[in-house]
């Protein structure tokens, strides 16, 4: 089922969400619902406070639905290393229409559960890493906004605030 995606403004997007604790068929169902929903959006990752759930828990398909065995489920993922830099322009399904350039490490390594309960870990660089870094800031209540250029970040605000007040900011 397509669920509605969170816009900024929503105070989830910059909470911490809370670990799960154990891998059920309510969290089974929740990641196919965000699949479905990232797919259709269309992205590349989706986190779970994203569809209004605090919980640690985000999906990404570099290949947005194209092949489905790509998709990774991370469930508690937490970033053991960090290597390089790269700055490339990201958007974010929170934040309709903006876009801007990001900072990220080149490659990640990245420790997290399956969602068949097996403690994993991945290496991801370009893309990758990126959108690793993305999806986990956001289980962290981190924005990609908030990593923008203090001027950038201040016009993007002023155009988020101006569609909020005219009732067009969101899907």
């Amino acid at each position: 089922m397509k669920l509605p995606i969170v816009v900024y403004g929503d105070p989830v997007l910059e909470k911490k969400g809370e670990k799960i604790k154990e891998i059920n068929e309510e969290i089974k169902k929740l990641v196919e619902d965000m699949y479905e929903t990232m797919v259709a959006a269309p992205g590349i990752g989706l986190a779970a406070p994203q569809v209004g759930k605090s919980l640690q828990l985000a999906i990404i398909d570099l290949s947005a639905g194209e092949n489905p065995e790509e998709r990774l489920v991370l469930i508690n993922p937490e970033i053991i290393e960090k290597e390089g830099l790269q700055k490339e322009e990201e958007g974010c399904l929170s934040f309709p229409g903006i876009f801007g350039f990001v900072e990220r490490p080149e490659k990640v390594k990245v420790k997290y559960t399956d969602l068949d309960g097996n403690e994993k870990i991945i290496e991801g660089e370009g893309l990758l890493a990126r959108a690793l870094c993305h999806e986990i800031d956001h289980l962290n209540g981190e924005l990609f906004i908030f990593k923008f250029a203090p001027v950038k970040r201040q016009l993007v605000m002023k155009k988020i605030k101006k569609l909020m007040k005219e009732g067009r900011w969101g899907y």
